[in-house]
């Protein structure tokens, strides 16, 4: 088991926004979380990478604390705003500083930016612009391929489908599902668009103001009964 929560709560001024009794995720799940704005999808998400603290419970990574151990850090990959990245570089330049953390070399960067240029749809490199200064899509892209330039064994992403146009929210899907067999990588996606993380995702955990309504795993009707829920 690659990660597992038991009784995780965060309370913000007197409000429960997360209430989480047990979710348990295998290696090499690809897991959809979804929900309505303020469901706790994004608080939860925080606490899981130790960037906020809860106010009870806890997060197992490989059975270890989160908030006690760093090891998780060795193998989790996250990229949840435009606040993961460094705005004032160029994406180049960005590229080359997270390889750094990882002992690839220049070259070993190169080789890897090569293997996205679908991704990035000519958009990204050679621009002369900084981060700052692209869409909110193409931000995105540059995030997900920085996160997936660790080769983590767990991967977080937030609403990942967001602002990025058609072309390249299909080949994200495409590019999620062929790591998943490539590296048995674990993925955890949260989004506002069912068709996509039904498609892409075995299966579905369902948060309603921080609470999980359903968890299940993905056959032909899910799309259909996520569709039925949310139009109550």
């Amino acid at each position: 088991m690659i990660l597992e929560v038991n009784n995780l709560q965060k309370i913000y001024g007197g409000k429960t926004v997360v209430n989480i009794e047990n979710i348990q995720i295998q290696q090499g799940e690809t897991i959809g979380l979804v929900g309505n704005n303020g469901a706790g999808k994004t608080t939860f998400f925080r606490m899981l990478l130790d960037l906020i603290r809860p106010s009870q419970g806890t997060i197992l990574s490989k059975g270890e604390n989160v908030m006690q151990s760093d090891a998780w850090k060795n193998y989790t990959a996250s990229f949840l705003d435009e606040g993961f990245l460094i705005d004032y570089l160029t994406p180049e330049e960005y590229f080359t500083f997270i390889g750094s953390l990882h002992d690839l070399s220049i070259a070993d960067v190169k080789a890897y930016l090569a293997k996205y240029a679908d991704f990035f749809n000519g958009e990204i490199l050679n621009s002369g612009k900084y981060i700052r200064d692209f869409s909110k899509g193409n931000q995105n892209k540059i995030g997900i391929a920085a996160a997936l330039m660790q080769d983590p064994e767990f991967l977080v992403l937030d609403e990942p489908f967001a602002n990025l146009d058609p072309t390249t929210q299909i080949r994200l899907k495409t590019l999620i599902k062929t790591l998943k067999t490539e590296r048995t990588m674990t993925t955890l996606i949260s989004s506002h668009d069912l068709n996509h993380v039904t498609d892409v995702c075995d299966r579905i955990i369902l948060l309603e103001k921080g609470i999980v309504i359903k968890d299940f795993h993905t056959d032909e009707n899910t799309l259909k009964e996520l569709e039925a829920y949310f139009s109550e």
